[in-house]
């Protein structure tokens, strides 16, 4: 790795118009999205008293909201933020109210809290891949957008820590469902202050930018590196969210244990997605992932030799410290492939990937923890990593050269440009 002293520094976003308050408002409604599970899922539990029918509640509002990320983010990218995003938040955050006027109360139908969880998963606005489209199209420096990625990663993973938090405190005094109604002020409210930034004003919709002479990019195999990777950080993480829980159980620590734990993947992945922004690095995006991916898969193997606690929270922790990277150079890739006016569906995909891969991950893990050591399933959840790294290997991804016929800046080779749809 280099570092230049003229490189910009994660200050420098800020010195971007208007780009504090589009940041703030968009991470305030993604805050949303960080207290929401916990609080459907104790809202759920206390209104029909069944761990089963939450379960299902969650697995339907979750399958709802990740498998349709990418229509959704289509949407934003065909008419603009403001005109998709106002009405998609609005009737996400009006969903969530009634759930939580529906579930205030035990006695609750489950039928009718399925049929609006669903609902509501079906609406969720894709706050996170649109502020990175935004940063996309503001940020022209790439060593400045990496850092606005990481930035971005790295706050979310905050947020995630945080909700649950937030839900804990709220129902010292208030039932769950208050929690979810929360949620719903929180996404609302952050949405509009977002839409209505003059940055996110002045991001044209991909059919003005066709109108205009867009070039489109060839995206469908540059995509597949960054997708296939993010695919694979999924699987391993719900795999090990799982695992932890059942290496606390079964060495009698206590669940306790598993919150210290699960933070040390997290305070790894914050402190390697502040390194990795922080960094120039001399090999290119589409180089650097698989290697990323091939840590994590190598921390993970390490986990599974781990005699005790302290050696697990270690090998945990070093695995969190390649996931913020990862991730953060996918969004990259991502960003490089998609043709102008399609980068909010190309983030989508990568955000897509890794969701359902967790929940992939969690069902394959309780699948069978019952039937191997944990030891070989702590190694199968690497070796799921290391073989997403080694498929990238196989998809680099090429982007077109720059206009004044450079080489481009991810150090791919140039890709042949389609003409513009009309």
């Amino acid at each position: 790795m280099s570092a230049s002293p003229s490189r910009p520094s994660y200050a420098a976003l800020f010195r971007i118009p208007h780009a504090r308050r589009t940041f703030v408002a968009a991470m305030t409604g993604r805050l949303s999205y960080g207290v929401v599970p916990l609080a459907m899922m104790l809202t759920t539990t206390r209104a029909t008293g069944s761990y089963a029918v939450a379960g299902t509640v969650m697995a339907l509002f979750g399958a709802m909201s990740v498998f349709l990320s990418p229509a959704r983010a289509a949407l934003i990218d065909r008419h603009g933020a403001r005109r998709a995003l106002i009405p998609m938040a609005s009737l996400y955050a009006g969903l969530l109210a009634a759930f939580a006027a529906t579930a205030w109360r035990p006695g609750a139908p489950a039928a009718a809290i399925g049929a609006l969880a669903g609902a509501a998963g079906a609406c969720t606005p894709p706050l996170g891949p649109t502020m990175r489209a935004v940063w996309g199209e503001v940020v022209q420096d790439e060593r400045l957008l990496q850092r606005a990625y990481s930035l971005d990663g790295v706050v979310e993973e905050i947020l995630f820590v945080s909700g649950p938090l937030l839900v804990g405190a709220v129902v010292q005094t208030a039932p769950p469902a208050a929690a979810v109604a929360l949620s719903a002020l929180l996404v609302w409210s952050g949405t509009l202050a977002f839409v209505l930034s003059p940055v996110v004003a002045g991001v044209r919709p991909a059919a003005a930018k066709a109108a205009h002479g867009g070039r489109r990019r060839r995206g469908g195999r540059a995509l597949a590196q960054p997708v296939v990777v993010a695919l694979g950080v999924g699987l391993s993480l719900g795999a090990v969210d799982l695992l932890v829980m059942a290496f606390a159980e079964q060495r009698h620590h206590g669940a306790g244990v598993v919150a210290w734990v699960l933070a040390a993947l997290s305070l790894g992945s914050a402190l390697g997605g502040l390194l990795n922004g922080a960094v120039d690095w001399p090999m290119p995006p589409g180089v650097r992932l698989p290697v990323l991916a091939a840590g994590l898969g190598l921390a993970l193997l390490a986990a599974a030799l781990a005699p005790g606690l302290a050696t697990l929270t270690l090998a945990i922790a070093c695995a969190g410290f390649f996931v913020a990277p990862a991730l953060t150079t996918s969004y990259l890739i991502a960003d490089a492939a998609a043709p102008p006016g399609f980068r909010t569906q190309a983030g989508a995909w990568v955000n897509t990937a890794v969701n359902a891969g967790s929940s992939g991950g969690a069902a394959g893990a309780g699948l069978l923890v019952g039937q191997m050591s944990l030891g070989w399933c702590f190694a199968l959840s690497g070796a799921v990593a290391l073989a997403a790294g080694l498929i990238a290997l196989r998809t680099t991804p090429r982007v077109p050269a720059p206009a004044d016929g450079t080489a481009p800046a991810d150090g791919t080779a140039p890709a042949e440009a389609e003409p513009s749809s009309i």
